[in-house]
């Protein structure tokens, strides 16, 4: 792409250097190469990863949207995707911020092993998370635990843009130490009049004085801190539990729901569910045989039902194959075809250079004859 592109979001570009400026821009479906250029501790168990594309280039995006991180860790292909907590109203650099989780494979990599220097194979961005496409004020961002990076992005790049939003940030955390971004929240409330934040902790663990609020937010606390709460946009991101209680909250409060949005994705919460919570349903009114799919190296035999994805087939039967978001996000299931063709409808989870090299994602792929493929 010639530096003379721009990006589809240009209400998002940002003033930088002349010699930054003249970068080519970041091409999901092409670049996919970044290198760590800094890591920074947030909490006693959450990093910021931060990133530049090599070859250089910008990078342009919604806020909200994430990237899908390609790894190989102890010889196996793992991919884990993460919200960008950066803006891009500072489109050098991207960044993730990432909570340590007890045995997590991936978290505990990135906290242990990934320094500077060091470079990662991304997909992305992608995602439909973002306040762009719902871009009227005043908004309500509520997060909890981890679930702050979404948020924290749109903030960001609404207070970078002076765009004079009302924004309404509401977070939640277990204690005050557990608290992500909390000097930055706080300079974003002294430093744009339209900006307010609350913080909500579990207890007080480790601050005594904490001078916020303690316990867990319900009904009566988010009308107290908000009290034009029916008036606004309302984003959420957090732990399923969090989010399920907040629905629940803003529903019981006769919220008009068609002004809430939250996080779709819950990937561990995906991977752990069972089958039959994953896989869709055959169309009612399909007819015929369905068509075979051969998994060379395993040996297994597969038949699949007009309207039913490879990936949906498979879990009905019980063979365990990678999957983590079942609708083309994030790679995980990429595979190679070996014989066949099907119709693949992803979001942005394979790069067309990949399409044009056989692979496929069985999760959102449906047969359009017998199939040979390279698993």
């Amino acid at each position: 792409m010639s530096s003379a592109s721009t990006p589809s979001d240009t209400h998002l570009q940002a003033d930088t250097h002349p010699q930054a400026a003249d970068l080519p821009w970041w091409q999901p479906g092409e670049d996919s190469t970044l290198e760590c250029v800094q890591v920074r501790e947030e909490t006693h168990d959450v990093k910021t990863f931060v990133f530049r594309a090599d070859p250089p280039r910008r990078f342009h995006y919604q806020p909200g949207q994430f990237i899908t991180l390609e790894l190989d860790i102890g010889g196996e292909s793992i991919n884990r995707c993460y919200t960008l907590s950066s803006s891009p109203t500072r489109p050098d650099r991207v960044s993730i911020t990432v909570k340590r989780i007890p045995g997590g494979v991936v978290s505990g990599w990135l906290h242990e092993v990934l320094r500077p220097g060091m470079q990662l194979n991304v997909l992305g961005p992608s995602g439909e998370f973002t306040y762009v496409r719902h871009a009227s004020t005043p908004y309500l961002f509520l997060s909890a635990g981890s679930g702050i990076t979404p948020l924290m992005s749109m903030s960001r790049a609404l207070t970078d843009l002076s765009s004079g939003a009302d924004i309404m940030f509401v977070h939640s955390a277990r204690s005050p130490r557990d608290i992500i971004f909390r000097k930055e929240l706080a300079q974003l409330a002294s430093s744009h009049p339209t900006f307010s934040q609350a913080i909500v902790c579990e207890n007080r663990q480790g601050e005594p004085e904490w001078p916020g609020f303690t316990g867990r937010l319900d009904a009566a606390r988010l009308l107290h801190m908000v009290p034009d709460l029916m008036a606004r946009q309302v984003f959420c991101c957090g732990p399923a539990p969090y989010m399920a209680s907040v629905r629940q909250m803003l529903q019981d409060s006769g919220f008009d729901m068609q002004h809430y949005h939250e996080e779709s994705f819950n990937f561990a919460e995906l991977n752990a569910a069972p089958a039959d919570e994953v896989v869709e349903s055959v169309p009612s009114g399909c007819n015929g045989a369905g068509f075979n799919v051969h998994f060379a190296k395993m040996g297994d035999d597969l038949s699949v039902a007009p309207g039913q994805t490879v990936l949906a087939a498979a879990l009905a039967k019980g063979m365990r194959l990678p999957a983590s978001c079942t609708r083309g996000v994030c790679g995980t299931c990429k595979t190679r075809l070996l014989e066949g063709k099907v119709d693949m409808h992803h979001e942005g989870g394979i790069r067309q250079r990949e399409v044009d090299q056989g692979f496929f994602l069985p999760c959102c792929s449906k047969p359009l004859s017998d199939l040979v493929v390279d698993r």
